[in-house]
């Protein structure tokens, strides 16, 4: 890939990671511990902040994960490695790098992976 690029990608990948670091924040409230105090919160109460939290703590873990993955794009980009299937060695096609910046698999490899599952 060109250095044009993959500065680009590397301002979006950016973008990316301070849109995730801005929900986080937000996220953090919802998953704290629920209090089990029945004075206070009667039980279906208790057991929809129980989902709540739940789903709170997974989208943590997805927004964990994601940004992970943006930070080994970036790394990638540091390294000259950018759009170079890490299986098969060959380029990544750009349209798919376009959609999403952080695959590290050519669209070949990615359905093998997916199918072998």
């Amino acid at each position: 890939m060109n250095d044009s690029f993959n500065k680009r990608m590397q301002r979006k990948l950016v973008a990316l990671r301070a849109e995730l670091d801005s929900t986080a924040s937000t996220g953090e409230a919802a998953a704290r511990v629920v209090e089990l105090d029945q004075s206070k919160v009667g039980r279906l109460s208790r057991m929809d902040a129980m989902q709540a939290q739940a789903m709170s703590q997974a989208s943590g873990r997805r927004r964990a994960e994601r940004r992970e993955m943006i930070d080994r794009a970036l790394g990638r980009i540091e390294d000259g490695t950018f759009g170079i299937c890490r299986s098969c060695d060959e380029p990544i096609a750009r349209e798919r790098l376009e959609f999403d910046p952080t695959v590290s698999l050519c669209i070949v490899c990615a359905t093998e992976k997916e199918q072998a599952r």
